[in-house]
Order: C-alpha cells, then sequence, then structure tokens
C-alpha cells in the first residue's frame, strides 16, 4: 500500500509535467513545519537553476493545476518556492479505511522473500546473564520480529560460546574439587552419569573462582588451558562434562530470555562450526588466500582505498589452536549450507566493528560467501547509570538480568499498590509493564547510541515510555469493553467518517504512518523507528481520547466512527509492540 506522500507524489509529478517541468522534482515529503501544513514538496527550488525561473513562480504553476483536486484541504506556493499541502479530511479517512481493510495495515509484502540469518544474543555458557546481554538480545528480537511482519523467513540464533577457555576453567575446578568424579578417570569405557555433578547456581560460583584464580597462579591458568586443547581433541569425560555444562546453561537461558520475551530458533554453539574448520582452512590455503606470517595462518584483508590500518584476520595461532575468527568465519560456511542465506545480520557491541570488518572481508575476498549474500553488523552502544559509565550495581559489579527485571518489577508494583487488583493480575501487570519499562527504554534509542538507564523515568506512566504506550492500550480496551457491555452497535460495514476535529485528524495522520514506519525499521534495522510511531500515535490518541465524548455521543453515526478508529488505533498499537517484543495487560 502507498503512503499518502507517495499518493501525493503521484498527482504534483503529473501537475510538473503538465506545467513544463521534470516530474522528478516532485518529490513529497512529511512537512517539517506541522503547524504550517501537513505535507510538502520542495522541488521548485531544485528545478529553478535547470529551467532558469524563480522557484516561486515555478510553484505557483504546480499549485495552479492541483487547486480543484478533492485530494487537499490547501494547497499553496510560498516562498521562496515550497508547495505547502494539506489533505481533505476526505481523502484522509479513505486512506485509514483502505489501511484498516489492508492485511498488515497496508504493509508492502517484498517481491522476493529473503531468508535471513540474525546473530543475536551473545550468552556465553556457564555464565549468567547480566545487563551487558540485554541490548543485543532486545534488538535482535525486534529486528527478527520486524523482518518475519515483512515477509521474510527468519532464523534467530543464540550462537553460544561454548569453546572456550571458560570450558577448560570450569574442568580444572571441578577436577580440583571432585578428583573422584568418573569424568577424570581416563581408563573409564562406561556409559557418563545421565544427571550433571553441579547446578546452575554451582557454576556461577564455580566459573567467577577459577577465572580469579587462573590470573594470579601460572600453573593453574596452564592446566586449564591443557584441559580446553583436550577438550577440543575429544577426550570422553571431558566431552560429557561439557555437554552437561550445556544442558544446565542452556535450560537457565531459555527460562532467562523467555522472561525478556526473547525466542531463539536455533541454540547454535561456537562448537557446532568445529567440523567445517579444517576443509576451510585447506580451501583458503588451496586459493592462495592464506599464508604463514611469524608462525601464525593469515588473510591479508587490507584495501588499497583504506585510510585507517586493518589488521590481517588471524586464521591459526602459531601453535595451531583456533581463533574466534575462525569459528566466526566456519559459522558463515556452515549457515551457507544449512539455509542458504540471503542476508546473515549480527547484532553485537559496536566496539567490535573492526573485527568484524576483518571476518566479513575474509568471507568475501576467500568466496566462502558471495556477493549475493548480505552481511550486516548493527552495532549497539552501552547502557550506562546516571554516571554515564556502563551500569553496575551499587558495589561496582555487574548486575545480573535476573535481578535488574525483578528490581523493575518491584518498583512498577510498588507504583500501583494502590490498584484495585488481585495478586495474580497485579503481578502480571507488573511483569508486562515492568519489561515494557526495561525494553522501550532501550529500544527507544538508536541502537548505535550510548543511552543512560533511568529506571524512575523508564517506569513513569507519562511521557515517552512503555508504560506510558500500555497504558493507552489499555483505555482502548476498556473502553471497547464498555461499548461491548453496553451492547452498542457498531455497523463494519459502515467507513470510519471523514475527520470533525483536529485531534482525530492527528490520529488519523499518526496511523497513516504505519507501513513506511515499518519499511523503514525493517531496511534500517532501526526499532526506534517503531517506538517513535507508537509514541505519536498514543499521544495523539490520547489527546483525542479527552477532547472527544465517543461512548457517550448521541450522534449515532459519530459514536460509531469513533469506535472504529479506536478500534483501529488498539489494533495498531498491539501490532507494533508485538514487533518490539512486548504484550499489554488486560488492566493497570
Amino acid at each position: 500500500m502507498k503512503t499518502i506522500a507517495e499518493l501525493l507524489q503521484e498527482k504534483l509529478e503529473k501537475a510538473f509535467e503538465q506545467a513544463g517541468y521534470d516530474a522528478k522534482y516532485a518529490k513529497v515529503t512529511v512537512s517539517n513545519r506541522p503547524d504550517l501544513c501537513q505535507y510538502q514538496c520542495n522541488g521548485a527550488l531544485a528545478a529553478a537553476k535547470q529551467y532558469h525561473k524563480a522557484p516561486i513562480q515555478m510553484a505557483g504553476e504546480v499549485v495552479e493545476r492541483l487547486a480543484d483536486s478533492d485530494s487537499f484541504q490547501e494547497i499553496s506556493a510560498q516562498a521562496p518556492g515550497f508547495i505547502n499541502m494539506t489533505v481533505s479530511d476526505a481523502f484522509l479517512s479513505d486512506y485509514i479505511n483502505a489501511m484498516a481493510a489492508e492485511d498488515k495495515f497496508g504493509v508492502s509484502v517484498p517481491d522476493k522473500q529473503e531468508t535471513i540469518v540474525i546473530d543475536y544474543g551473545g550468552a556465553n555458557v556457564a555464565k549468567p546473564l547480566h545487563v551487558g546481554h540485554l541490548r543485543s538480545a532486545i534488538i535482535g528480537e525486534s529486528i527478527k520480529r520486524t523482518a518475519r511482519y515483512m515477509g521474510h523467513k527468519v532464523i534467530g540464533d543464540a550462537h553460544l560460546g561454548d569453546w572456550g577457555l571458560q570450558m577448560g576453567l570450569i574442568i580444572t575446578e571441578l577436577k580440583h574439587r571432585k578428583p573422584d568424579l568418573v569424568y577424570f578417570d581416563e581408563s573409564y569405557e562406561g556409559d557418563y552419569p545421565q544427571e550433571p555433578p553441579f547446578t546452575m547456581a554451582d557454576l556461577d560460583e564455580i566459573y567467577p573462582y577459577a577465572n580469579a584464580y587462573s590470573k594470579e597462579h601460572a600453573d593453574y591458568k596452564e592446566e586449564a588451558q591443557t584441559a580446553t586443547a583436550e577438550l577440543q581433541a575429544g577426550r570422553r569425560g571431558y566431552l560429557a562434562l561439557w555437554q552437561h555444562i550445556i544442558n544446565v546453561s542452556v535450560a537457565d537461558l531459555r527460562r532467562i530470555y523467555a522472561r525478556l520475551n526473547v525466542d531463539f530458533d536455533l541454540w547454535k554453539k561456537e562448537s557446532d562450526a568445529q567440523p567445517y574448520i579444517p576443509d576451510m582452512i585447506q580451501q583458503m590455503k588451496d586459493g592462495g588466500y592464506a599464508h604463514m606470517d611469524e608462525g601464525a595462518l593469515v588473510v591479508d584483508v587490507k584495501e588499497e582505498t583504506d585510510t585507517k590500518e586493518i589488521p590481517p584476520c588471524m586464521l591459526l595461532k602459531s601453535n595451531g589452536a583456533t581463533l574466534y575468527n575462525t569459528t566466526d568465519l566456519a559459522t558463515i560456511v556452515e549457515r551457507r549450507k544449512l539455509f542458504d542465506p540471503t542476508r546473515i545480520i549480527y547484532v553485537v557491541d559496536k566496539r567490535q566493528s573492526l573485527y568484524f570488518e576483518q571476518v566479513f572481508r575474509c568471507a568475501r575476498k576467500t568466496k566462502i560467501i558471495g556477493s549475493d549474500v548480505d552481511l550486516v553488523f548493527v552495532g549497539f552502544g552501552t547502557m550506562n547509570g546516571k554516571d554515564g559509565k556502563p551500569f553496575k550495581t551499587r558495589d561496582g559489579g555487574v548486575l545480573r538480568l535476573e535481578n535488574l527485571l525483578e528490581d523493575v518489577n518491584s518498583q512498577v508494583q510498588n507504583k500501583m499498590a494502590d490498584r484495585d487488583m488481585d495478586q495474580e493480575t497485579m503481578r502480571d501487570a507488573a511483569a508486562k509493564i515492568g519489561l515494557a519499562a526495561i525494553k522501550y527504554g532501550d529500544l527507544s534509542n538508536q541502537a548505535a547510541k550510548d543511552y543512560v538507564f533511568d529506571v524512575e523515568r523508564f517506569t513513569s506512566f507519562e511521557g515517552n515510555t512503555g508504560p506510558y504506550i500500555l497504558y493507552t492500550i489499555v483505555r482502548i480496551k476498556s473502553l471497547l469493553n464498555k461499548v461491548a457491555e453496553q451492547e452498542i452497535s457498531v455497523d463494519d460495514t459502515v467507513p470510519i467518517l471523514p475527520s470533525d476535529n483536529k485531534t482525530e485528524t492527528d490520529v488519523m495522520l499518526a496511523l497513516s504512518k504505519w507501513s513506511e514506519t515499518v519499511e523503514t525499521a525493517y531496511a534500517e534495522q532501526a526499532p526506534h523507528k517503531i517506538c517513535q510511531f507508537v509514541y505519536e500515535l498514543s499521544d495523539a490518541f490520547n489527546k483525542f481520547y479527552h477532547e472527544t465524548k465517543i461512548v457517550t455521543n448521541e450522534d449515532t453515526a459519530a459514536r460509531e466512527s469513533y469506535i472504529k478508529l479506536c478500534r483501529l488505533v488498539g489494533r495498531v498499537l498491539e501490532t507494533a509492540m508485538d514487533l518490539l517484543g512486548l504484550e499489554a495487560p488486560d488492566r493497570m
């Protein structure tokens, strides 16, 4: 479905041509001065040089040819050459009715469905999720949902870190604490126990201890490195422990991600790429791409046009060990084989941009991925405290994500203490509102920018916050419940009527931006665009709600039209919030 700007542009293109000017100058945009008009065209200013005429004269000639159009309530030429447009109430209501009848409210389905893999989450096994994992998870989830809404086949992959030194550290510490476990007996040939010899709580304590201890004791670290190498070489007992670690960790990760309303299609691991590495390395050698440099195997990825130093992409260390680069390249090979994607999107801390530039260049140069596949890096900024530094606990530690969720839920429940609700309804509402506070507070910022996590502001029921948007949806639900309770009939065969007041017009104008918003959010991997839309629509709706008699209106036709408009606003807002991974409660 075309946007209003596109429909108006078609009319202006004809008018430009009728006036003797090139249609390319008829570009229409939403007005940057909404106090003057709704839409504008600045093409006459750009065309003046080509046609050697005053811009205001050209704009006037175009406007003259549209003066009788019933699409405009007002169209005028303004110095030095702007064309200002305000659409008619009938044109706007026709558009809203068409939008309401369209699947997905008019979002255009692409001609060709893409297959997209999104790599997000960034969790490591055996480690609890902390606030540093928040942005990757929720930005990636929104990008995934938006791409699916657009009609594409999307695979979301958690891509867990499970093959590094942390495994060796845990195995080593377990061996020190419980040396009699059968996993450490190299002569053992039987089946290993089904139940793990530890819980997630144990792992939460074991890894930090082992990691800190290894930094102070070189022999312990060397032992852990040896354990890591033996695991990667296939030692049976260590592989069994590794599988226990994965099972326990993934169960805990699934639980926390579920609370965030984040759902992965794949729980692939770094280790899953290992079988692809030997052939990949050999092909890179055979193709003349990889060479030895001070004992390490590398691929040069520097280009002549580079203005900064781009180091070679290292594949193997001098001791033959692989690196993250190697695993990420092999993962591309695996994804190409399993899914044949047209695009792979990585949602990662923006400080890793150089690393991914190396990996992407290496993948292109060595032809493990073709030019027909987009490799997209979505870098996000840091979540900071009010001091402007990365978010920490009061004692300076890294805050666990589960604790953040609990803290915010508690604050929301305190704010709702005077509500007349039973405990179960209260808990459900607080969980949804708390999640909206956290996720909307994050997603409403442009991903690449750092932002300050302000719990007090994010949990406010007023302003550009998640709770405010949910409150708007709940308000609409309540209004529609009254309609049902009072058995007010609504004839759905009759369209929404042209607006009869400014606040209603503003609601319709806000609604009309839906398809363009979603399409732009998808194209730019920009969830904040959806947040901008829902806030603008919610704000417009609440002004309309306060200034208009809806359910009690004595004019039956107006009442039915208002109710249908409210229903449409509610449907669009709930759809938009679902794209952000959020859900409104029934009561607040």
